[in-house]
């Protein structure tokens, strides 16, 4: 009995160990909390993260608009645009663009196959690795030829001396003679062989140098940075070079229209009868019919000089002072051409406007500010007082001179005096 509870003693878990044990999860938790409290006490602390805009200084380019003095209907077009065709007849092996993708200037929109180009590229530089393989043969062969000659013309100036002092033979000295001119013509002859063959070899690199150029043109790129307005062909279809001016809708064979929205403007015939009311740089007023309610500045730029027999009307240009993203080309337009303001206020020249962006501007106790970035990491709230907002620009008409860094869309928990953070793009 007493070695029976002997060994259940033995059994028996120390109650040290055990409590142990018993804490270690409590220990764990406890200092994950701890990490917990840390890392957001870090994340907290760190100064807050903003997006930044700028206030700019818009001038009044146009003068300002009196009463109507005449409208016309026309539409809306881009000054810089293209139908981009390839250089060379092919297949389109790829289209890399779809309608409404823009596009770098020189970034490669399509390709045709290659094929053909690509061997007669891999001939040419075989041709030319052929060529500067015999240059490099003829070479050793003019040396020969030049080291024989010298040693012919020491012989024969040898026989010469003998045969002068009755030493040696008039045939010897003959023979070694003949053996020079032979040596000349052999050295005249090798020099021949290598002209030929760095005209060959002018001749290969030339080829080479098409070779790439052809299958340069297998590369359609665009020609300026713009947006396609119209895919023409497909892969598969064969496409060609098209004359310029060609009608984007009727083009055969071209792969896409471009369309630079950048120099959108506006055209319209005016009546012959009109067109003596119209000055350069006239004010304008310009309404599509997509977006009846809008309004957009514009100015006269060009009046074409000739005139439509058929319909007795001048085509004039308008130049597009507001721009909008929804303008697209070929929209239906309206112009409305507005009397000049007085001389004096012409003479007084254009002003300039202040334009922040509405993301820019809160409200702060019934006030609108703005926060201006100072030194790239400290913000300062600046009162301003706004006018008409047009296109996500607002007009200040106090409180920032247009040259300031705003942040955008300001936290409602942003005061003035505040440590921030730049986000970088």
């Amino acid at each position: 009995m007493t070695e029976l509870k002997r060994d259940l003693e033995s059994l028996r878990l120390d109650d040290r160990a055990a409590q142990t044990r018993r804490r270690w999860p409590f220990v764990i938790v406890l200092l994950a909390a701890l990490g917990a409290a840390g890392w957001y006490w870090n994340r907290s602390s760190a100064p807050p993260e903003v997006e930044v805009t700028r206030a700019i200084v818009q001038k009044n380019v146009s003068a300002q608009a009196g009463a109507p003095l005449l409208t016309a209907s026309g539409y809306v077009v881009a000054r810089r645009k293209a139908v981009v065709s390839a250089k060379i007849q092919g297949r389109l092996a790829e289209l890399r663009v779809e309608e409404g993708s823009r596009v770098r200037s020189g970034e490669v929109i399509a390709r045709l196959e290659s094929f053909d180009f690509e061997a007669q590229l891999a001939r040419a530089r075989a041709q030319v690795d052929s060529v500067r393989a015999q240059v490099g043969t003829y070479d050793a062969r003019v040396t020969r030829a030049n080291a024989d000659l010298a040693e012919y013309q020491r012989q024969w100036k040898m026989a010469d001396r003998l045969a002068t002092e009755q030493v040696g033979s008039v045939d010897a000295r003959d023979a070694a003679r003949s053996r020079v001119s032979q040596a000349e013509a052999a050295v005249a002859e090798a020099r021949a062989a290598r002209a030929q063959l760095d005209a060959q070899l002018a001749q290969a690199q030339a080829d080479v140098r098409v070779a790439e150029a052809q299958l340069q043109n297998t590369f359609i790129k665009a020609p300026f940075a713009g947006v396609v307005v119209k895919k023409m062909a497909e892969v598969g279809e064969s496409v060609a070079p098209i004359p310029p001016g060609v009608n984007i809708s009727t083009a055969s064979g071209a792969i896409v229209a471009m369309a630079d929205m950048d120099t959108l403007e506006a055209e319209f015939d005016i009546g012959e009868s009109n067109v003596g009311k119209l000055a350069a740089d006239q004010p304008a007023e310009i309404v599509v019919e997509a977006f009846p309610s809008k309004t957009f500045r514009a100015a006269l730029r060009q009046v074409i000089p000739t005139a439509d027999r058929t319909k007795a009307t001048v085509m004039v240009k308008v130049a597009l002072l507001d721009t909008d993203p929804l303008l697209k080309p070929e929209m239906s337009a309206r112009v409305t051409f507005m009397e000049r303001a007085s001389a004096a206020a012409e003479s007084a020249g254009p002003a300039s406007t202040v334009m922040a962006p509405q993301s820019a501007i809160v409200s702060r106790n019934g006030t609108s500010v703005v926060f201006e970035v100072t030194g790239g990491t400290v913000v300062r709230m600046r009162p301003v007082t706004t006018g008409l907002a047009q296109g996500g620009q607002t007009v200040i008409k106090q409180g920032v001179a247009g040259t300031e860094t705003l942040v955008r869309r300001p936290a409602e928990t942003l005061k003035d005096g505040d440590a921030i953070r730049v986000k970088q793009d």
